[in-house]
């Protein structure tokens, strides 16, 4: 039976390079994206390597994820993997001065649009059973705090109860659940988070020597690779350059 592998937000970063790696290595593909004609030409692409569908939903529209997921083909009644990449960070700005509107399209994409995907899909992970996996990717925000993190790291920190949750849930069923936690990555992530600023973008990631979401692909692979009696609860992972600064101290 050949393997087959939901990733959400696969138009771009990490969920992007994750399509590709799998595709190279001929499993099955069912990859979400918002942008229609993006996820069309990646999904022609890889086309050419391996079996491709191609969801135009927001994981965010409960209804349509659950339209789309009802109405999957039969070859894919049983599904090997998932990865709920699918997910933002919007400002950076302290919390007085941050967007309500913000705040709530983080929450319902990292939290809700999670929740929705992952229970939709739940039934076919575990009708695969032993040696399915799922992969949410959460973030090192959801276990440092820093300055402007507020919800996007609230937002972390679900993720990576929520597994730990599943985990205790999916016991007996052979599922494996990770919550994989990148530190300072280079991706179109960060220029959404920054509304476009480029200069921003590059100075965050100048001499650092960052994470890219190549990396990120590998290390989803390889989780899914494992030995099916093994399961990674927690992976956390940094470029070198990164470490985690003292405690601030205001002054008067």
């Amino acid at each position: 039976m050949t393997n087959s592998i939901f990733i959400t937000g696969a138009t771009s970063g990490f969920g992007e390079a994750c399509a590709r790696r799998f595709a190279d290595a001929g499993w099955n593909l069912i990859i979400t994206g918002r942008r229609e004609q993006r996820l069309k030409l990646i999904g022609e692409e890889l086309a050419t390597k391996t079996e491709v569908l191609t969801l135009a939903v927001d994981v965010r529209d409960r209804q349509a994820m659950q339209e789309a997921i009802d109405n999957l083909p039969d070859r894919f009644a049983r599904l090997t993997g998932l990865i709920n990449n699918a997910g933002l960070a919007l400002g950076i700005d302290p919390a007085h001065q941050c967007s309500l509107d913000d705040w709530e399209t983080m929450v319902d994409t990292n939290v809700k649009g999670l929740m929705f995907t992952t229970r939709m899909l739940l039934p076919r992970l575990i009708a695969h059973g032993r040696g399915a996996s799922i992969v949410n990717i959460g973030s090192v925000a959801g276990n440092w705090p820093y300055q402007g993190g507020n919800v996007y790291g609230g937002t972390k920190a679900f993720v990576r109860q929520f597994s730990l949750g599943l985990r205790c849930d999916l016991a007996g069923t052979g599922v494996r659940v990770t919550d994989l936690e990148p530190g300072l990555c280079e991706s179109e992530f960060t220029l959404v988070r920054f509304g476009g600023d480029q200069a921003r973008y590059d100075a965050t990631y100048a001499g650092a020597s960052p994470v890219q979401p190549q990396d990120i692909a590998e290390t989803c692979f390889w989780l899914m690779t494992q030995p099916p009696h093994l399961n990674i609860n927690t992976l956390e992972i940094m470029p070198v350059s990164q470490t985690w600064g003292g405690f601030a101290i205001h002054r008067e």
